[in-house]
């Protein structure tokens, strides 16, 4: 394979990971309402995220079968979903929602979203793992680059959008809000082992 090659693989990959509705983008959204650069500061606690999954699962992939914490990942998953769900959603009740905090918070929020995501777990345990055996470094290059790019573009379009309606941002924050609480429920059940 060559070096153009991997790169255009890992972009690909990286884009099926980062663009996706899920509880991470939708937490960047409400952040993108409130400011770009807030937006942007929660695109690197999930970048940071799929950093430290990335790490661990190629490292401890030959040394533990990871199976057996899948349902605890699922758990505080749903605990960490329904939360922000939880917050985002009272937040927008109020006439005009605070600002999302200084900026290690924001991040660090996003991380703690990030590793405890069964779906970013899931990717990292079975597409991330697969495709950084075909490829190795600059496969893995081109897909966090893929997140680079995305951690961009997507808290400025809708930093635009918040700029040009006053009720973008409540709306943004309103729909990204029920599809972290959806999120949790779908985790819950999962873990609770209900046939999806």
């Amino acid at each position: 394979m060559t070096f153009a090659y991997l790169v255009l693989v890992g972009l690909a990959l990286g884009f099926s990971l980062t663009i996706p509705p899920g509880p991470m983008n939708a937490l960047i959204a409400v952040r993108s309402g409130r400011s770009f650069r807030a937006g942007v500061t929660t695109g690197l606690g999930a970048m940071s995220a799929d950093v430290v999954l990335g790490v661990l699962v190629y490292l401890l992939h030959t040394l533990v079968d990871l199976t057996p914490i899948v349902r605890w990942v699922e758990a505080a998953g749903a605990v960490i979903m329904a939360y922000f769900a939880y917050r985002v959603l009272t937040r927008e009740a109020q006439p005009s929602p605070p600002d999302p905090g200084p900026e290690v918070r924001v991040f660090s929020e996003a991380l703690l979203v990030g590793v405890t995501n069964p779906l970013q777990v899931g990717w990292w345990l079975t597409a991330g793992l697969a495709f950084a055996y075909l490829g190795g470094a600059w496969l893995l290059g081109g897909l966090f680059g893929a997140i680079a790019i995305w951690i961009v573009a997507f808290p400025l379009a809708l930093s635009y959008g918040a700029r040009k309606s006053e009720r973008f941002p409540r709306a943004v924050a309103l729909a990204s809000g029920l599809l972290m609480a959806g999120f949790a429920a779908y985790f819950a059940l999962l873990v609770a082992g209900v046939p999806l």
